[in-house]
């Protein structure tokens, strides 16, 4: 992946024993930063397009909301945990006040939490450059097969990797953003931060994450689906349980990552193709060889895992 690691009152802002994190998005992800966030102490404001959903946060997790001037300054960290276009969508339409902020010396660190780095970065590093103020993009490897801030919890991280895109910058800026970053996120727990590139990122992830989605949801469209309870264990288990996801969510972050996505499609159908003619013409030898090189692949990569 071409990456390196790195070392492993409301209105009352304390900015070396609490800081303060502003949320943008509560549903899975920026829901469980928030209760990561506030079981550590931490205060954390939000903004979400649901309403219900910030009045429900505010009862526990909430400390305020962000929607003003004085609400972005009292921020350290905000993170943006929407949608891509939303990400970027908010960053338009704040840019001018996090520039003003950055004059003074007040601007809050900004990354996002989306699952393309490509789409958000290009734009965000831009937009972050003309104004003054830090962004660095970010996507922490977590979550489950359901969306919504009801299924937020406050370990949902808790020894989970998470990348980090940073834009170009000097050695030492770099190193002091990551450093930042780094002890911003603490309370999070994460176990390991890896460091690469947007195009990078999109790359391997369209094989990581996206592919895995896309043929859960592909093997669940055969016919013989509606036949399988008596039938079925584990391996069904594992193969299915991302067909159950958020269309709308999903279609977005694959249709930005769609060259990537579409070549890992490719590759797959090439080695489907090379068992279906196994099949088809009885040829064992083929079969038992073609077999015995995806559980040779598989062990090497766990036992490179296991080096790591």
């Amino acid at each position: 992946m071409n990456q390196t690691e790195l070392n492993v009152d409301e209105d009352v802002r304390d900015t070396v024993a609490n800081p303060t994190i502003g949320i943008v998005g509560l549903g899975l992800i920026g829901g469980s930063f928030a209760r990561a966030y506030a079981a550590a102490g931490w205060p954390v404001r939000a903004w979400d397009v649901d309403a219900d959903t910030l009045a429900i946060a505010r009862i526990d997790v909430l400390a305020g909301f962000l929607r003003t001037h004085d609400d972005l300054a009292a921020c350290d960290l905000i993170i943006l945990a929407a949608y891509p276009d939303a990400c970027l969508d908010w960053l338009r339409s704040h840019a001018e006040e996090l520039g003003e902020l950055a004059r003074c010396g007040k601007a809050p660190m900004v990354i996002d939490a989306a699952g393309v780095k490509g789409h958000v970065c290009s734009e965000a590093f831009d937009i972050a450059a003309k104004h003054g103020f830090s962004f660095c993009g970010a996507h922490p490897m977590a979550g489950t097969e359901f969306s919504g801030f009801a299924y937020a919890h406050t370990d949902l991280f808790n020894g989970a990797p998470v990348v980090l895109t940073p834009p170009e910058l000097s050695d030492i800026d770099r190193l002091d953003m990551l450093d930042r970053i780094h002890d911003l996120l603490a309370p999070c727990g994460f176990g390991r931060f890896s460091v690469t590139t947007p195009a990078a990122h999109d790359r391997v992830i369209a094989f990581t994450s996206q592919l895995a989605h896309v043929v859960s949801n592909a093997y669940v469209k055969s016919p013989t689906a509606q036949e399988h309870h008596g039938f079925s264990a584990g391996s069904y288990r594992d193969l299915t349980r991302v067909a159950h996801l958020n269309p709308h969510m999903w279609s977005e972050l694959m249709i930005e990552d769609a060259d990537s996505l579409a070549y890992e499609i490719a590759t797959l159908q090439r080695n489907l193709e090379d068992v279906r003619r196994a099949l088809v013409d009885r040829d064992r030898d083929a079969l038992e060889a073609l077999l015995a090189d995806g559980d040779r692949i598989k062990r090497a990569l766990d036992d490179e895992g296991e080096r790591m």
